[in-house]
């Protein structure tokens, strides 16, 4: 949601169609509901509503119950370079009205179009919105209402990382994913690892470091550059029109890529539309084999909670377990020179135990 000219289409088409983002210039103003279906993965399957910013859709002509009442999170977008006190009202009103529909939605602000504004005039632009909209809603009696506010431009990455952030909370095997994460990186002497939602190049889970936005557009370029190598080397002539249609990128996608300051940048497909992008230094490649062991049972855990989240679909019982990849600080204390195993999956940490044999790391 948003007012006319606010840039609602804009993230929508660069986000999630590809469309460069000077082309979104000749975007004709949106006059009615634009459902959008997203479903890439497993993960991230939902639909996007753009509406119009001149039409009141709380209004008794439209139903209020259908549009929000399954919403998951409500984005609204202000024009940063605009004036916003109209928009700020504008917020205050869908809030607090959407609120009482649906009182689980997730209210996002993107504080958009802020590449035309220095880093000044940023922190002070988000400063005084977040003020102001706090205030309209405790003004209200709504101040149990949280609102996340997030800086964004169609012309940098920030606009896929807000999406990011926003998408994270509306799955909820959140935890899970972020838990296998973090033991990945600590077995695998591995920096950072984003699990990535390829078609749109969003984030749906990394582990629990701090995100470096130059990190994160490494990630992003390296996605580009995969794809883009998979397109012209991946398939035959005579594939080529199935290609186009399916993609290069497969289960066997996977790449290595050494920048000149050392560091090292790894991508291997988990499903056709997920990839698992990892940083790390030179030194963490010697062990190569077994931080390719350790994407498997990676990769098969990610499987189980696919499973799990589909049988438990329509119950509450929290969290799926995990039975082929665990932590290794879990019951017992293990050297750093074993492997956590189970139900035939381990993951290896200087040695490991691969189908009852030795996974030895040559140092």
């Amino acid at each position: 949601m948003g007012l006319r000219r606010s840039g609602k289409s804009s993230i929508q088409k660069v986000v999630f169609h590809k469309v460069s983002p000077n082309e979104t210039l000749f975007l004709e103003s949106t006059n009615k509901i634009v459902k959008d279906d997203i479903s890439n993965s497993s993960f991230v399957q939902f639909q996007i509503w753009d509406i119009p910013g001149q039409i009141d859709f709380f209004d008794a002509a439209f139903d209020s119950e259908y549009i929000f009442g399954g919403c998951g999170a409500l984005i609204f977008v202000i024009d940063a370079q605009d004036d916003y006190m109209e928009a700020l009202s504008r917020l205050q009103m869908a809030v607090t009205r959407a609120h009482k529909i649906n009182e689980s939605i997730k209210f996002e602000v993107f504080i958009h179009k802020v590449d035309g504004l220095s880093d000044d005039n940023k922190i002070e632009t988000q400063r005084d919105i977040l003020q102001r909209a706090t205030d309209e809603l405790n003004d209200a009696g709504m101040d149990n209402i949280h609102l996340s506010f997030h800086l964004t431009s169609i012309y940098d990455h920030s606009i896929f990382e807000a999406f990011s952030k926003v998408v994270q909370k509306l799955i909820p095997q959140l935890a899970v994913l972020e838990n296998l994460l973090d033991i990945v990186i600590s077995n695998s002497k591995i920096e950072k690892a984003f699990l990535f939602d390829v078609v749109s190049k969003i984030y749906i889970a990394t582990d629990s470091s701090p995100v470096d936005m130059q990190c994160y557009e490494l990630c992003c370029d390296m996605i580009d550059v995969v794809i883009d190598m998979s397109c012209i080397y991946g398939v035959r002539d005579i594939f080529l029109s199935r290609a186009r249609d399916d993609g290069a990128f497969d289960n066997e996608s996977a790449s290595f890529i050494k920048l000149n300051s050392g560091t090292v940048l790894f991508l291997r497909e988990v499903n056709k539309h997920l990839a698992l992008v990892c940083i790390l230094r030179e030194d963490g490649c010697e062990n190569r084999g077994i931080i390719q062991y350790n994407f498997k049972c990676f990769r098969a855990a990610i499987q189980e909670v696919f499973v799990a989240r589909n049988k438990q679909a329509n119950k509450s019982t929290g969290h799926p377990q995990m039975d082929l990849l665990v932590n290794g600080q879990n019951d017992d204390e293990l050297d750093s020179d074993e492997a956590t195993q189970t139900n035939g999956g381990a993951m290896a940490s200087g040695h490991g135990l691969l189908n009852g044999s030795l996974l030895q790391d040559d140092d």
